[in-house]
């Protein structure tokens, strides 16, 4: 869940009391989901619970379904953990990290608007401006003295006026590339099944052709937003640096072919630099 938010300051995604609080924005209506495990890394036994809001069967099954996927529990951790064990620079990493699965947005807009905002810029500005996003857009439900925020939809961005989106600190170019892109995804111009169907050569080209949506960005969308293992974003520094610091190499070592060497699986190479960083800023703790 701690790669999920990435940041403790993520007003979507909370850690609170050794459980996952997440407001979920259906069709069904808002439901706020408790998740917990009450199991082990070896053996977990995840349960959750709707706290308040909509909390019918059928809003069950559709919270169950979201929660599934954005833990990424469907997930063998098995093979992904033997491949980054092999690695024998971070194989300490590796073991710290067990039980990590690679977590996913919980749509496709979702994974837009988790990305857009963080190009060339640091992750903790990107996480300030996506948190000044979700409380000016997203629907909100107040549970035991506490308010809890749903991620925005595509619908509330695509009705959007550009300045309100540029008060949350976009460029114009970032505000106007967001609105199209909701509007895209309400429309259906753009749908998670219709690149689900894609290989990931074709989705990548695909995503580059909408305005504003480059190399980078468009794998990011693949990877934390359809879960493509297969692909490692091009030019991010942040991933770079800590791919570098599992690998102990130096500022200017190239990485390429540490890079292939994970395959079809490099994607979780990126998760676990992150989840790396997030050891060494005490964030997360390691595997007992």
């Amino acid at each position: 869940m701690r790669v999920l938010q990435r940041r403790p300051s993520n007003a979507v995604d909370v850690w609170h009391k050794s459980r996952y609080l997440r407001l979920l924005s259906m069709p069904e209506g808002l439901a706020l989901a408790e998740v917990e495990n009450r199991g082990s890394i070896a053996n977990p036994e995840v349960r959750f619970r709707i706290l308040a809001g909509n909390a019918t069967f059928t809003a069950r099954l559709a919270a169950r379904r979201a929660l599934r996927r954005m833990l990424g529990l469907d997930v063998d951790p098995a093979p992904l953990r033997h491949l980054a064990e092999a690695e024998r620079t971070f194989h300490s990493t590796a073991r710290a990290l067990r039980g990590m699965r690679p977590p996913r947005f919980s749509n496709l807009f979702e994974a837009f608007a988790s990305v857009i905002p963080f190009q060339q810029l640091s992750l903790d500005a990107g996480v300030s401006i996506v948190g000044r996003l979700v409380v000016k857009f997203g629907e909100h439900l107040d549970f035991e003295g506490r308010r809890c925020f749903a991620f925005p939809t595509a619908h509330a961005i695509a009705a959007a006026h550009l300045a309100r989106l540029r008060s949350c600190g976009l460029s114009a170019r970032k505000a106007q590339t967001l609105r199209d892109v909701a509007r895209a995804v309400e429309s259906g111009g753009v749908s998670e099944a219709g690149l689900s169907g894609m290989c990931t050569d074709e989705a990548l080209r695909t995503l580059v052709a909408m305005s504003g949506i480059g190399p980078w960005s468009a794998s990011l969308v693949l990877l934390r937003g359809l879960g493509r293992l297969d692909v490692f974003p091009p030019g991010d520094v942040g991933a770079m640096r800590g791919v570098r610091a599992l690998m102990r190499r130096g500022p200017q070592a190239p990485l390429e072919r540490i890079i292939e060497r994970f395959g079809d699986y490099r994607g979780y190479l990126y998760f676990c630099a992150l989840g790396g960083s997030l050891l060494s800023k005490g964030l997360i703790h390691a595997a007992p």
